[in-house]
């Protein structure tokens, strides 16, 4: 199931399957072999719209909603910790690389599972910055990160 909201960084397409936020994707859309039928009114679309309003509002800090990213096991594990940097917080590619048990030098395979995170905004992908303090690549595009990182901290890059 999958449905189409407005927000300030452009429309937003959220998929879910079986139960849990698989996507959110930025427009323009890929097109994508299988994603279902289009559900304005299905429950978890409606709440996961309804957190990212809230989120957009400043009125939400930490997403409530169950998440099923498809990735591998370094992927899953990048991802799970990208949901520790906090709301208004950031880290480098280094520093989560560090948190995950490994070298700073590791800091390019972390980029690489950061930019095929599925699920942005709600995994906050945006958090992640170059090691001098900078904006590096964002799948969502480096103006979409800015605004997301000036919504949550009204920080200027």
């Amino acid at each position: 199931m999958w449905t189409v909201i407005e927000s300030p960084v452009g429309d937003l397409r959220l998929v879910v399957h079986e139960g849990a936020l698989t996507a959110i994707e930025f427009a323009p859309f890929a097109e994508r072999h299988v994603l279902g039928e289009r559900d304005d009114t299905h429950p978890l679309l409606v709440e996961t719209a309804r957190q990212l309003a809230a989120y957009f509002d400043r009125d939400l800090k930490e997403f409530e909603l169950p998440l099923a990213p498809v990735g591998s096991d370094f992927q899953q594990r990048v991802w799970a910790e990208l949901g520790r940097i906090g709301y208004g917080e950031t880290a480098s590619y280094g520093q989560v690389a560090t948190r995950l048990g490994m070298t700073a030098a590791a800091s390019r395979a972390v980029g690489l599972a950061n930019g095929r995170n599925p699920i942005p905004i709600v995994v906050p992908c945006h958090r992640v910055i170059g090691a001098n303090g900078t904006l590096t690549g964002y799948a969502g595009g480096l103006p979409r990160k800015q605004l997301l990182l000036e919504l949550e901290s009204d920080a200027l890059f």
